[in-house]
């Protein structure tokens, strides 16, 4: 018979798939002192000395939406997820409150505009990290959280609580495999790597200001190294590109500040996604 502490997870996975979640794992609070991997002004038990675990739940980014960007379309899906991820965790969070537990979200991005990003690239929460520890996923190259199933094509969003859970088990093997698609992918530029080293240098600076760039012209945000990952099963369903090289020209040529004009322009042919499309992306 399954312990208190199984029945109540098990309540909790089932809440969160019927409400459209697709990977959820449980990090006990002690990982980020085992691993190491952030400052301890980081850690969730510095931050609220109640928490014993968190909850991190993702949604997928669909294929043949996000190799679009940027671009209206991706735009669109990305403040879907968002959206999605603030309500699941929000009522989750609320069920443990309600069986006597104390639990919130820490929002999925937590920023005013992206201009505080510019100011101060960082976060004050890593849901990235906590994924790993909840045994999500991998961190790859471009400090994203790979997963066997959608690559880096996921949301999350983190819920603290002071539930006792059985912790779910971290993967052992690296999912990122060393590609490289994601740094040749960065329209910044953003990324040095030297063999050997676990993740990227990454320049966030430049990543924010492209991204404050293309918040100006309504297709924010970017995503480019996610959309080139080849790791996931998704791409086994989707195939190595979801969408045609026209088909993202198109998509492009509608909805943002250079709507009517894209098809227009004579640019240099870029490679997307292990394909070529007739536009200067950047």
């Amino acid at each position: 018979m399954a312990s208190g502490k199984a029945r109540l997870k098990e309540k909790i996975v089932r809440k969160a798939k019927a409400l459209d979640i697709n990977l959820i794992g449980v990090a006990p609070v002690k990982r980020w002192q085992e691993q190491h991997l952030n400052d301890e002004e980081f850690w969730p038990q510095n931050i609220w000395p109640w928490a014993k675990n968190v909850i991190v739940l993702a949604v997928q980014i669909f294929p043949g939406m996000i190799e679009t960007t940027p671009s209206v379309v991706y735009s669109e899906l990305y403040n879907t997820t968002n959206r999605l991820l603030d309500d699941v965790s929000y009522r989750i969070a609320n069920f443990l409150n309600e069986e006597g537990y104390r639990a919130h979200f820490f929002p999925r991005d937590c920023y005013g505009d992206i201009s505080a990003l510019v100011k101060r690239p960082e976060a004050a929460f890593s849901h990235v990290i906590a994924g790993y520890y909840a045994g999500l996923g991998t961190i790859g190259l471009n400090h994203t959280l790979i997963t066997k199933k959608y690559g880096p094509r996921i949301r999350l969003v983190s819920i603290i609580t002071d539930a006792e859970l059985p912790a779910s088990r971290m993967l052992k093997e690296d999912v990122c495999i060393r590609c490289q698609a994601c740094i040749r992918a960065c329209p910044m530029q953003a990324f040095t790597w030297k063999k050997g080293e676990p993740v990227a240098n990454m320049d966030k600076h430049k990543c924010a200001l492209y991204h404050q760039q293309l918040k100006q012209e309504f297709h924010y945000p970017c995503g480019r190294c996610a959309a080139a990952c080849p790791v996931g099963l998704d791409k086994k369903r989707y195939g190595a590109n979801a969408i045609s090289a026209e088909g993202i020209l198109h998509c492009r040529d509608f909805g943002a500040a250079d709507a009517g004009e894209i098809k227009k322009q004579k640019g240099s042919v870029v490679r997307i996604a292990g394909r070529a499309a007739k536009k200067n992306f950047g």
